[in-house]
């Protein structure tokens, strides 16, 4: 079968939409690389970048009462043919590049535009397209980042923040300000922190967007979380655990009552995680309850609580009030002092089962950190059942990896040979696609009990761990880089050497 090129074909993302049947999903397309190109009576032609994808199109042909007749194309014509269908589908006519160049000073038209609901204004155009690329682009943030110079526009993808515009400063005001009327933030008052909420669909995909401004040098910036409710949420076996980590796990959380904590840093997947659990627990004959700040998932049969500071919602005072609401289960979204580390403990030791999170660099730190917070050793043991210390890693493109070889504390491990992608189409040149999780979990046994309760150090704790099975993020790092499913260097960004 030989590569063509879709250059020679009058193929347009309008004619390759109408053939698209109604429910599947862009995504799909864009992963696999193949699109429907054109259809002739009974058989459907699409271009595909490989032969891998042969046993979708037949799907998708069945399902449009047709067969399949797939034909190689260059990757990067396929991905930008899909770009084009978002493009259609999001309701964003113009590049984002071209929508910039349509914006210049705040004149009293831009102010007019940043009010408007017209998706023509060309403040709307940019803003959508910037929405919609980062969307696109798999990014889980948008950073607006005002400088004397620039407006620096930033997506974090796969957990690291990359650029991708220099805006003039006469961009600065109507893009801000546009944010903040999407995001019911108040837009004369620049000078003090806000916070927003804006729920946007753009094509088939419904986005929950939580806004926040801070007052700068240069003007206010902005940083946009982006939550994809259509992606819906994480299972257990989504999470991406070995079998034997997945096993540790549930066995952990079957657990009648105690505690459990996840560490990690901001974006290491903990709620991810905490959300995933929930739904392997709630069933009728199980009240749980949550307080969080924010909720980023709806969770079916959980009764979910947002904390609210300004009207007295802490979360201690919340946690008090669900302990008489009768819950079997309790997340608490973080431990951020030592009346909530206090109540959630206390709640352990009567019956109940507890989740929270915690800020610190391994699982055993968990015990120092409740420590320092004030809760005494005998607590800490009679509570807490284990800690789960995670870190997302950017997982190697499979498209364009190459072998290579290895150096420093990789190769001191035995580690002579490792993988790095050379960047492509699929992973918009960075040689990653995707992240996977690394899972240190530290299971508190009985002699680790009573270790804890006579304040044994943090290394007397670890080595009664490895008798369990217990291994380090590092060491969990090593072996992802020994199997291929990251690089040396990324493993040691996310993990560090020690």
């Amino acid at each position: 079968m030989t590569e063509q090129s879709l250059k020679d074909l009058n193929i347009t993302p309008e004619s390759v939409l109408e053939l698209i049947p109604q429910g599947v999903s862009l995504d799909a397309l864009r992963d696999k690389c193949f699109v429907p190109i054109s259809r002739d009576g009974e058989v459907v032609t699409f271009a595909a970048a490989d032969l891998s994808c042969i046993v979708e199109t037949q799907l998708l042909a069945a399902s449009m009462g047709a067969s399949a007749d797939a034909r190689l194309f260059p990757p990067a014509e396929i991905q930008n043919l899909i770009r084009g269908l978002y493009d259609i589908k999001s309701g964003v006519g113009q590049d984002t590049l071209n929508a910039i160049e349509e914006v210049d000073d705040l004149s009293e038209l831009a102010r007019q535009e940043v009010m408007s609901d017209s998706v023509d204004a060309p403040v709307v155009k940019l803003v959508n397209g910037i929405l919609m690329e980062s969307l696109r682009e798999r990014a889980t943030d948008i950073h607006i980042e005002p400088y004397e110079d620039r407006v620096a526009v930033r997506y974090r993808v796969d957990g690291v923040l990359s650029d991708r515009y220099a805006l003039s400063k006469g961009h600065q005001s109507p893009v801000t300000s546009r944010i903040k009327v999407m995001a019911n933030m108040d837009i004369a008052e620049r000078f003090v922190p806000q916070d927003g909420r804006i729920g946007i669909s753009l094509g088939d995909r419904l986005v929950d967007i939580r806004v926040s401004s801070l007052p700068t040098q240069h003007g206010e910036r902005l940083v946009l979380r982006l939550l994809d409710k259509t992606r819906g949420l994480l299972t257990l076996e989504d999470l991406g655990m070995k079998a034997y980590e997945r096993e540790r796990l549930e066995n952990l959380i079957r657990r009648p009552n105690g505690m459990i904590l996840f560490t990690g840093p901001t974006g290491s997947g903990k709620s991810t995680s905490l959300y995933a659990i929930l739904q392997a627990l709630a069933r009728p004959q199980v009240n749980i309850i949550t307080v969080e700040d924010p909720i980023e998932y709806d969770l079916p049969g959980v009764g979910q609580v947002q904390v609210n500071e300004k009207a007295g919602l802490t979360f201690a005072n919340t946690l008090r009030s669900i302990l008489r609401q009768d819950p079997d289960i309790i997340m608490i979204g973080e431990m951020r002092d030592f009346d909530t580390a206090h109540i959630g403990i206390q709640a352990s030791l009567t019956g109940h089962l507890v989740f929270s999170t915690l800020h610190t660099n391994d699982s055993i730190s968990a015990v120092t950190r409740l420590s320092d917070m004030g809760v005494e050793p005998y607590l800490i043991s009679g509570s807490l059942l284990g800690v789960v210390a995670q870190r997302l890693v950017r997982r190697v493109c499979p498209h364009c990896k190459k072998e290579i070889p290895t150096s420093g504390v990789v190769l001191r491990n035995g580690i002579e040979k490792a993988w790095r992608g050379a960047g492509c189409e699929r992973c918009n040149g960075t040689g990653y696609r995707g992240r996977f999780g690394l899972y240190e979990q530290f299971d508190v046994t009985p002699e680790i009990q009573d270790a804890i309760a006579r304040g044994a150090p943090m290394h007397e704790l670890r080595d009664l761990a490895r008798k369990g099975g217990f291994a380090t993020l590092l060491e969990l790092g090593l072996q992802a880089v020994r199997e291929g499913e990251t690089t040396p260097e990324e493993m040691l960004r996310v993990v560090g050497e020690v």
